[in-house]
Protein backbone atom coordinates (compact mmCIF):
# COMPACT_ATOMS: atom_id res chain seq x y z
CA UNK A 1 0.00 0.00 0.00
CA UNK A 2 2.60 2.66 0.46
CA UNK A 3 4.55 2.01 -2.45
CA UNK A 4 1.02 2.18 -4.35
CA UNK A 5 0.68 5.95 -2.66
CA UNK A 6 4.26 6.52 -3.12
CA UNK A 7 3.21 6.42 -6.90
CA UNK A 8 -0.07 8.27 -6.30
CA UNK A 9 1.54 11.17 -4.93
CA UNK A 10 4.41 11.84 -7.37
CA UNK A 11 1.78 11.06 -10.22
CA UNK A 12 -0.45 13.56 -9.24
CA UNK A 13 2.38 16.19 -8.55
CA UNK A 14 3.35 15.77 -12.64
CA UNK A 15 0.09 15.98 -13.76
CA UNK A 16 -0.12 19.14 -11.86
CA UNK A 17 2.74 20.30 -13.45
CA UNK A 18 1.57 19.32 -16.91
CA UNK A 19 -1.75 21.33 -16.15
CA UNK A 20 0.00 24.41 -15.56
CA UNK A 21 -0.97 24.12 -11.49
CA UNK A 22 2.44 25.68 -10.20
CA UNK A 23 2.73 28.72 -12.46
CA UNK A 24 1.63 32.31 -11.00
CA UNK A 25 -1.17 33.20 -13.83
CA UNK A 26 -3.21 29.71 -13.02
CA UNK A 27 -3.10 30.36 -9.17
CA UNK A 28 -3.90 34.01 -8.97
CA UNK A 29 -6.98 33.50 -11.66
CA UNK A 30 -10.19 31.26 -9.51
CA UNK A 31 -11.70 30.09 -12.85
CA UNK A 32 -8.64 28.63 -14.60
CA UNK A 33 -7.16 27.67 -11.68
CA UNK A 34 -10.60 25.41 -10.70
CA UNK A 35 -10.37 24.56 -14.37
CA UNK A 36 -7.55 22.72 -14.20
CA UNK A 37 -7.73 21.42 -10.89
CA UNK A 38 -10.74 19.58 -12.41
CA UNK A 39 -8.80 18.47 -15.40
CA UNK A 40 -5.84 17.22 -13.26
CA UNK A 41 -7.92 15.19 -11.53
CA UNK A 42 -9.69 13.09 -14.61
CA UNK A 43 -6.08 12.31 -15.54
CA UNK A 44 -5.82 11.87 -11.24
CA UNK A 45 -8.49 9.42 -11.52
CA UNK A 46 -7.36 7.59 -14.69
CA UNK A 47 -3.79 6.75 -13.05
CA UNK A 48 -5.37 5.44 -10.02
CA UNK A 49 -7.06 2.47 -12.03
CA UNK A 50 -3.74 2.12 -14.32
CA UNK A 51 -1.64 2.10 -11.09
CA UNK A 52 -3.53 -0.02 -9.15
CA UNK A 53 -3.95 -2.76 -12.83
CA UNK A 54 0.20 -2.28 -12.72
CA UNK A 55 0.96 -3.40 -9.21
CA UNK A 56 -2.50 -5.14 -8.82
CA UNK A 57 -3.34 -3.63 -5.61
CA UNK A 58 -6.62 -5.29 -5.63
CA UNK A 59 -7.27 -2.84 -2.29
CA UNK A 60 -7.17 0.38 -4.17
CA UNK A 61 -9.02 -0.91 -7.42
CA UNK A 62 -11.57 -2.99 -5.43
CA UNK A 63 -12.51 -0.35 -3.28
CA UNK A 64 -14.50 2.16 -4.73
CA UNK A 65 -15.46 3.47 -1.61
CA UNK A 66 -11.88 4.58 -0.89
CA UNK A 67 -11.49 6.15 -4.84
CA UNK A 68 -14.88 7.93 -4.10
CA UNK A 69 -13.90 9.28 -0.54
CA UNK A 70 -10.39 10.07 -2.09
CA UNK A 71 -11.76 12.31 -4.50
CA UNK A 72 -14.92 13.67 -2.61
CA UNK A 73 -12.66 15.17 0.29
CA UNK A 74 -9.56 15.78 -2.27
CA UNK A 75 -11.31 18.45 -4.94
CA UNK A 76 -13.08 20.61 -2.32
CA UNK A 77 -9.60 20.41 0.42
CA UNK A 78 -8.07 21.81 -2.98
CA UNK A 79 -10.48 24.19 -3.73
CA UNK A 80 -10.38 25.93 -0.13
CA UNK A 81 -6.73 25.73 0.25
CA UNK A 82 -5.22 26.52 -3.28
CA UNK A 83 -7.88 28.79 -4.64
CA UNK A 84 -8.94 30.89 -1.27
CA UNK A 85 -6.24 30.48 1.08
CA UNK A 86 -3.38 29.70 -0.74
CA UNK A 87 -4.08 32.73 -3.86
CA UNK A 88 -4.92 35.19 -0.91
CA UNK A 89 -1.81 34.77 1.00
CA UNK A 90 0.24 35.02 -2.71
CA UNK A 91 -1.26 38.42 -3.45
CA UNK A 92 -1.09 39.62 0.08
CA UNK A 93 2.90 38.63 0.57
CA UNK A 94 3.93 39.03 -3.18
CA UNK A 95 2.93 42.16 -2.60
CA UNK A 96 4.42 43.10 0.86
CA UNK A 97 7.71 40.64 1.58
CA UNK A 98 8.24 38.63 -1.59
CA UNK A 99 7.77 41.76 -4.20
CA UNK A 100 10.21 41.27 -7.24
CA UNK A 101 12.07 43.85 -8.42
CA UNK A 102 12.06 43.54 -12.51
CA UNK A 103 13.67 45.78 -15.26
CA UNK A 104 12.74 45.81 -18.73
CA UNK A 105 15.38 45.87 -21.73
CA UNK A 106 14.45 47.64 -24.70
CA UNK A 107 10.55 49.11 -25.34
CA UNK A 108 8.99 46.07 -27.11
CA UNK A 109 5.11 46.73 -27.02
CA UNK A 110 5.19 43.30 -24.88
CA UNK A 111 7.18 45.74 -22.08
CA UNK A 112 4.90 48.71 -22.33
CA UNK A 113 1.66 47.10 -22.06
CA UNK A 114 2.86 45.02 -19.09
CA UNK A 115 4.40 48.41 -17.32
CA UNK A 116 0.92 49.98 -18.04
CA UNK A 117 -1.06 47.26 -16.74
CA UNK A 118 0.88 47.16 -13.55
CA UNK A 119 0.08 50.80 -13.05
CA UNK A 120 -3.71 49.51 -12.46
CA UNK A 121 -3.08 46.28 -10.75
CA UNK A 122 -0.62 44.04 -9.55
CA UNK A 123 -1.95 40.69 -7.96
CA UNK A 124 1.57 39.04 -9.00
CA UNK A 125 4.28 41.24 -6.49
CA UNK A 126 6.08 42.53 -9.83
CA UNK A 127 7.78 46.05 -9.44
CA UNK A 128 9.00 47.84 -12.29
CA UNK A 129 12.38 50.12 -11.81
CA UNK A 130 12.26 51.04 -15.21
CA UNK A 131 13.98 50.41 -18.97
CA UNK A 132 17.21 49.57 -20.48
CA UNK A 133 17.68 51.31 -23.69
CA UNK A 134 20.96 51.96 -25.71
CA UNK A 135 19.24 54.32 -28.67
CA UNK A 136 17.30 56.50 -26.31
CA UNK A 137 18.05 59.51 -23.83
CA UNK A 138 18.40 58.60 -20.39
CA UNK A 139 14.98 59.27 -18.38
CA UNK A 140 13.18 59.65 -21.43
CA UNK A 141 9.80 57.95 -20.27
CA UNK A 142 8.70 55.01 -22.33
CA UNK A 143 4.78 54.51 -20.56
CA UNK A 144 3.49 56.90 -17.63
CA UNK A 145 5.72 56.74 -14.51
CA UNK A 146 8.23 54.54 -16.18
CA UNK A 147 11.74 55.67 -17.51
CA UNK A 148 14.59 54.44 -19.58
CA UNK A 149 16.98 54.26 -15.79
CA UNK A 150 20.15 53.30 -17.61
CA UNK A 151 22.48 51.10 -20.68
CA UNK A 152 22.86 47.30 -20.93
CA UNK A 153 26.57 47.69 -19.98
CA UNK A 154 25.08 49.13 -16.47
CA UNK A 155 23.17 46.76 -16.02
CA UNK A 156 25.80 44.39 -13.46
CA UNK A 157 25.94 47.75 -11.31
CA UNK A 158 22.11 47.81 -11.28
CA UNK A 159 21.13 44.46 -10.32
CA UNK A 160 23.25 45.41 -7.02
CA UNK A 161 22.20 48.72 -6.40
CA UNK A 162 18.46 48.16 -6.88
CA UNK A 163 18.28 44.71 -5.95
CA UNK A 164 16.64 43.15 -8.70
CA UNK A 165 15.26 39.86 -9.18
CA UNK A 166 14.12 39.55 -12.59
CA UNK A 167 15.25 40.69 -16.00
CA UNK A 168 12.34 41.06 -19.08
CA UNK A 169 13.44 41.06 -22.45
CA UNK A 170 11.29 42.81 -24.62
CA UNK A 171 12.83 44.08 -27.54
CA UNK A 172 11.19 44.77 -31.15
CA UNK A 173 14.18 43.52 -32.95
CA UNK A 174 14.65 41.77 -36.07
CA UNK A 175 18.08 40.71 -35.50
CA UNK A 176 18.16 37.36 -33.80
CA UNK A 177 21.46 37.10 -33.32
CA UNK A 178 21.70 40.26 -31.33
CA UNK A 179 18.56 39.19 -29.24
CA UNK A 180 20.39 36.28 -28.56
CA UNK A 181 23.34 37.89 -27.62
CA UNK A 182 21.49 40.52 -25.34
CA UNK A 183 19.60 36.88 -23.51
CA UNK A 184 23.12 35.24 -23.07
CA UNK A 185 24.90 38.42 -21.60
CA UNK A 186 21.61 38.70 -18.89
CA UNK A 187 22.33 35.11 -18.00
CA UNK A 188 25.63 35.87 -17.35
CA UNK A 189 24.13 38.17 -14.55
CA UNK A 190 23.00 34.92 -12.16
CA UNK A 191 19.67 36.60 -12.29
CA UNK A 192 16.02 35.13 -13.10
CA UNK A 193 15.93 36.14 -16.99
CA UNK A 194 12.41 36.24 -18.85
CA UNK A 195 11.80 37.42 -22.72
CA UNK A 196 9.11 38.65 -24.52
CA UNK A 197 9.12 39.14 -27.63
CA UNK A 198 8.06 38.39 -31.01
CA UNK A 199 10.63 36.04 -32.16
CA UNK A 200 9.41 33.64 -29.03
CA UNK A 201 5.87 33.92 -30.37
CA UNK A 202 5.89 30.51 -31.61
CA UNK A 203 6.93 28.98 -27.93
CA UNK A 204 3.93 31.04 -26.45
CA UNK A 205 1.76 29.82 -29.72
CA UNK A 206 2.53 25.91 -29.59
CA UNK A 207 2.90 25.58 -25.76
CA UNK A 208 1.74 26.49 -22.54
CA UNK A 209 3.87 29.75 -21.01
CA UNK A 210 3.71 31.81 -17.83
CA UNK A 211 1.73 35.13 -18.59
CA UNK A 212 1.96 38.30 -16.29
CA UNK A 213 -1.40 40.30 -17.29
CA UNK A 214 -2.13 37.30 -20.08
CA UNK A 215 1.46 38.73 -21.89
CA UNK A 216 3.26 35.56 -21.82
CA UNK A 217 6.84 35.39 -21.15
CA UNK A 218 9.11 32.48 -21.89
CA UNK A 219 11.88 31.81 -19.11
CA UNK A 220 15.06 31.57 -20.67
CA UNK A 221 17.24 31.09 -17.58
CA UNK A 222 19.98 29.30 -18.77
CA UNK A 223 19.83 25.79 -17.15
CA UNK A 224 21.89 23.62 -19.47
CA UNK A 225 25.69 24.16 -17.74
CA UNK A 226 24.79 21.55 -14.99
CA UNK A 227 26.86 18.29 -14.85
CA UNK A 228 24.45 16.54 -12.69
CA UNK A 229 21.57 16.92 -15.67
CA UNK A 230 23.64 15.73 -18.42
CA UNK A 231 24.65 12.69 -16.25
CA UNK A 232 21.07 12.04 -15.62
CA UNK A 233 19.83 12.48 -19.24
CA UNK A 234 22.95 9.95 -20.47
CA UNK A 235 21.88 7.54 -18.05
CA UNK A 236 18.47 7.40 -18.68
CA UNK A 237 19.14 7.24 -22.70
CA UNK A 238 21.38 4.07 -22.29
CA UNK A 239 18.82 2.47 -20.35
CA UNK A 240 15.81 3.51 -22.28
CA UNK A 241 17.31 2.72 -25.32
CA UNK A 242 18.80 -0.36 -24.55
CA UNK A 243 15.37 -1.57 -23.42
CA UNK A 244 13.36 -0.31 -26.54
CA UNK A 245 15.95 -2.39 -29.03
CA UNK A 246 15.13 -5.11 -26.69
CA UNK A 247 11.31 -4.70 -27.07
CA UNK A 248 11.19 -3.78 -30.74
CA UNK A 249 13.49 -6.29 -32.07
CA UNK A 250 10.65 -8.43 -33.63
CA UNK A 251 9.43 -5.27 -35.04
CA UNK A 252 12.15 -3.85 -36.40
CA UNK A 253 12.63 -7.47 -37.91
CA UNK A 254 9.45 -7.35 -39.93
CA UNK A 255 10.15 -4.08 -41.08
CA UNK A 256 13.37 -5.14 -42.47
CA UNK A 257 11.74 -8.11 -44.62
CA UNK A 258 9.35 -5.64 -45.92
CA UNK A 259 11.91 -3.03 -46.65
CA UNK A 260 13.76 -5.84 -48.74
CA UNK A 261 10.84 -7.26 -50.95
CA UNK A 262 9.75 -4.09 -51.11
CA UNK A 263 12.33 -2.46 -53.76
CA UNK A 264 15.87 -3.14 -54.40
CA UNK A 265 18.56 -1.31 -51.77
CA UNK A 266 19.43 -1.56 -48.27
CA UNK A 267 17.23 -2.14 -45.96
CA UNK A 268 18.72 0.74 -43.60
CA UNK A 269 19.31 4.77 -45.13
CA UNK A 270 22.66 6.08 -43.79
CA UNK A 271 23.30 9.71 -44.11
CA UNK A 272 25.73 11.89 -42.25
CA UNK A 273 24.39 14.31 -40.04
CA UNK A 274 26.00 16.73 -37.38
CA UNK A 275 25.92 16.21 -34.21
CA UNK A 276 27.42 18.44 -31.06
CA UNK A 277 29.88 20.92 -31.54
CA UNK A 278 29.40 20.56 -35.59
CA UNK A 279 31.04 17.23 -35.48
CA UNK A 280 29.78 14.73 -38.20
CA UNK A 281 28.27 11.08 -37.65
CA UNK A 282 26.33 8.06 -39.32
CA UNK A 283 22.82 8.46 -39.12
CA UNK A 284 20.77 5.57 -39.09
CA UNK A 285 16.90 5.27 -40.25
CA UNK A 286 15.00 2.57 -42.35
CA UNK A 287 15.07 2.95 -46.03
CA UNK A 288 12.10 4.27 -46.82
CA UNK A 289 12.77 5.33 -50.60
CA UNK A 290 13.45 4.05 -54.03
CA UNK A 291 17.24 4.34 -54.86
CA UNK A 292 17.53 7.01 -57.25
CA UNK A 293 20.52 8.38 -58.36
CA UNK A 294 20.74 12.38 -58.82
CA UNK A 295 17.58 13.10 -56.42
CA UNK A 296 19.91 14.12 -53.58
CA UNK A 297 21.04 17.04 -55.17
CA UNK A 298 17.60 17.73 -56.10
CA UNK A 299 16.23 18.13 -52.67
CA UNK A 300 19.92 19.43 -51.10
CA UNK A 301 18.95 22.73 -53.95
CA UNK A 302 15.29 22.30 -52.39
CA UNK A 303 16.19 22.32 -48.68
CA UNK A 304 19.04 25.27 -49.42
CA UNK A 305 15.89 27.12 -50.49
CA UNK A 306 13.91 26.54 -47.81
CA UNK A 307 16.14 27.12 -45.23
CA UNK A 308 17.14 30.59 -47.07
CA UNK A 309 13.50 31.63 -47.21
CA UNK A 310 13.37 35.20 -46.49
CA UNK A 311 9.90 35.30 -45.93
CA UNK A 312 9.72 32.95 -43.64
CA UNK A 313 6.28 31.54 -45.11
CA UNK A 314 5.30 27.86 -43.57
CA UNK A 315 7.22 25.17 -44.77
CA UNK A 316 7.45 21.50 -44.69
CA UNK A 317 9.70 18.18 -45.47
CA UNK A 318 10.72 18.40 -49.22
CA UNK A 319 9.77 15.24 -50.55
CA UNK A 320 9.19 13.63 -53.68
CA UNK A 321 6.30 11.15 -52.93
CA UNK A 322 6.65 9.23 -56.18
CA UNK A 323 9.91 7.83 -54.67
CA UNK A 324 8.54 6.44 -51.54
CA UNK A 325 7.23 2.78 -51.16
CA UNK A 326 3.98 1.32 -49.72
CA UNK A 327 6.42 -0.10 -46.83
CA UNK A 328 7.91 3.29 -46.28
CA UNK A 329 4.53 4.95 -46.80
CA UNK A 330 3.62 2.97 -43.29
CA UNK A 331 7.14 3.62 -41.45
CA UNK A 332 7.29 7.19 -42.41
CA UNK A 333 3.94 7.98 -40.86
CA UNK A 334 4.14 6.25 -37.77
CA UNK A 335 7.49 7.48 -37.47
CA UNK A 336 8.68 3.55 -37.09
CA UNK A 337 11.44 4.64 -39.66
CA UNK A 338 13.20 6.20 -36.82
CA UNK A 339 13.67 3.39 -34.41
CA UNK A 340 17.35 2.37 -36.08
CA UNK A 341 18.42 5.92 -34.44
CA UNK A 342 18.23 3.68 -30.96
CA UNK A 343 21.44 3.03 -32.26
CA UNK A 344 22.90 6.28 -32.46
CA UNK A 345 21.74 7.21 -28.66
CA UNK A 346 23.45 3.75 -27.42
CA UNK A 347 26.46 4.87 -29.22
CA UNK A 348 26.10 8.15 -27.48
CA UNK A 349 25.83 10.38 -31.26
CA UNK A 350 22.40 11.24 -30.17
CA UNK A 351 20.14 12.04 -26.64
CA UNK A 352 16.79 10.93 -27.01
CA UNK A 353 15.31 13.94 -27.06
CA UNK A 354 16.80 17.00 -28.52
CA UNK A 355 17.16 19.11 -31.77
CA UNK A 356 17.25 17.26 -34.33
CA UNK A 357 20.36 16.82 -36.21
CA UNK A 358 21.28 18.80 -39.52
CA UNK A 359 22.63 17.78 -42.83
CA UNK A 360 26.36 19.15 -43.50
CA UNK A 361 25.40 21.29 -46.38
CA UNK A 362 22.70 23.23 -44.02
CA UNK A 363 24.94 23.69 -41.15
CA UNK A 364 27.33 25.10 -43.31
CA UNK A 365 24.68 27.79 -44.96
CA UNK A 366 23.11 28.49 -41.30
CA UNK A 367 23.54 31.81 -39.85
CA UNK A 368 25.26 31.86 -36.90
CA UNK A 369 22.10 32.25 -34.39
CA UNK A 370 21.09 28.79 -35.83
CA UNK A 371 24.58 26.87 -35.75
CA UNK A 372 23.39 27.23 -31.58
CA UNK A 373 21.01 24.42 -32.22
CA UNK A 374 24.59 22.15 -32.32
CA UNK A 375 25.47 23.11 -29.08
CA UNK A 376 23.85 19.97 -27.69
CA UNK A 377 23.51 16.27 -28.34
CA UNK A 378 20.73 16.40 -31.35
CA UNK A 379 17.69 13.92 -30.53
CA UNK A 380 14.89 11.52 -31.74
CA UNK A 381 12.37 13.61 -30.46
CA UNK A 382 12.28 17.62 -29.43
CA UNK A 383 9.98 20.26 -28.76
CA UNK A 384 8.90 20.95 -32.64
CA UNK A 385 8.44 17.28 -33.33
CA UNK A 386 5.90 17.60 -30.45
CA UNK A 387 4.39 21.00 -31.04
CA UNK A 388 5.19 21.48 -34.53
CA UNK A 389 6.49 18.47 -36.15
CA UNK A 390 6.26 19.48 -40.34
CA UNK A 391 4.00 22.34 -39.29
CA UNK A 392 5.95 25.03 -38.53
CA UNK A 393 8.37 26.92 -40.97
CA UNK A 394 12.70 26.58 -40.32
CA UNK A 395 13.10 29.17 -38.38
CA UNK A 396 10.14 28.42 -35.93
CA UNK A 397 12.06 25.35 -35.43
CA UNK A 398 15.42 26.62 -34.84
CA UNK A 399 13.62 28.80 -32.15
CA UNK A 400 11.65 26.14 -30.20
CA UNK A 401 15.01 23.94 -30.40
CA UNK A 402 17.36 27.09 -28.72
CA UNK A 403 14.03 27.02 -26.26
CA UNK A 404 14.40 23.61 -25.35
CA UNK A 405 18.17 23.96 -24.86
CA UNK A 406 17.82 26.82 -22.45
CA UNK A 407 14.96 24.71 -20.14
CA UNK A 408 16.63 21.22 -20.97
CA UNK A 409 16.06 19.34 -17.66
CA UNK A 410 15.18 15.43 -16.80
CA UNK A 411 11.48 16.34 -16.07
CA UNK A 412 11.05 18.60 -19.71
CA UNK A 413 12.72 15.53 -21.43
CA UNK A 414 10.22 12.89 -19.63
CA UNK A 415 7.51 15.17 -20.82
CA UNK A 416 8.47 15.37 -24.44
CA UNK A 417 8.84 11.47 -24.81
CA UNK A 418 5.43 11.20 -23.32
CA UNK A 419 3.82 13.54 -25.78
CA UNK A 420 5.64 12.24 -28.30
CA UNK A 421 3.64 8.96 -28.27
CA UNK A 422 0.38 10.73 -29.17
CA UNK A 423 1.87 13.00 -31.53
CA UNK A 424 3.25 9.77 -33.59
CA UNK A 425 -0.40 7.65 -33.16
CA UNK A 426 -2.29 10.95 -34.53
CA UNK A 427 0.15 11.03 -37.41
CA UNK A 428 0.43 15.12 -37.01
CA UNK A 429 2.42 16.52 -39.63
CA UNK A 430 3.99 13.35 -40.57
CA UNK A 431 4.69 12.94 -44.09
Amino acid sequence: MSVAFFLLALTFIVIFQYNGLYRVNILITRAAHLAQILKAFYYGALSVILISLLIESHTLFNSKLLIFVFFLTSVPSLYLIRIELLRILFIKFSNTRFKRNVIILGDGKSGKMLATKLMYENPIGLNILGFIDDDKELNEEIVIGKRIIGRTHQLMEMIESYNVNELLVAVNDDDIERTLQLIDYCNSLNVKVRVSSEIFDVVARTMETEKYFDVPVIDVSSRYNNSFTIAMKRSFDISISAFALIFFSPLMLIISFLIKISSAGPILFTQKRIGRQGKEFNFYKFRSMVVLEGEDDYRKKEMINFIKDENNELKTKIINGDRVTWIGKIIRRTSMDELPQLLNVLKGEMSLVGPRPCLPYEYEIYDQWQKRRVSVVPGCTGVWQVWGRSSVSFKESVVLDLYYINNMSPWFDLQLMFQTIPAILSARGAK
